[in-house]
């Protein structure tokens, strides 16, 4: 079985990811602009497939009632996009360590997306 590691800027918080990853998708909203400074990309990952080590560097930020974002305390690295209604839990597509054997396939929340960039490579754009 394949298995993607990954972790922060500065390594307190690691983790691993079991088997293959889903394709990605890169949210354009308002919230993760804001906390990422650009867009968000992301691959969703079942929660029993993820394991993380340096649980106690992770701070989590309750974004909206549905959401909440983890992010290294230590670094400020974003890492983790955690709808815990969800049997899944999104992970940042940056964090990861060498080839992901993935891709990004939609565009979400482009109705939302900054002025200064354009979207030009194809791929399907939700407006939400």
């Amino acid at each position: 079985m394949n298995t993607h590691k990954g972790s922060c800027l500065c390594g307190a918080v690691r983790f691993e990811v079991a088997g293959d990853l889903a394709p990605a998708d890169a949210c354009h909203c308002t919230m993760c602009r804001k906390l990422s400074g650009h867009y968000f990309a992301s691959t969703d990952v079942p929660r029993d497939r993820l394991t993380v080590q340096g649980n106690d560097a992770v701070r989590w930020y309750q974004s909206s009632e549905k959401v909440r974002r983890g992010f290294c305390g230590t670094c400020g690295a974003q890492l983790f996009f955690d709808p815990p209604h969800r049997d899944s839990i999104a992970v940042a597509m940056g964090a990861f360590e060498g080839a992901t054997g993935t891709h990004l396939h939609l565009h979400i929340f482009v109705a939302d997306k900054g002025d200064y960039y354009e979207i030009a490579d194809g791929l399907p754009q939700n407006p939400q």
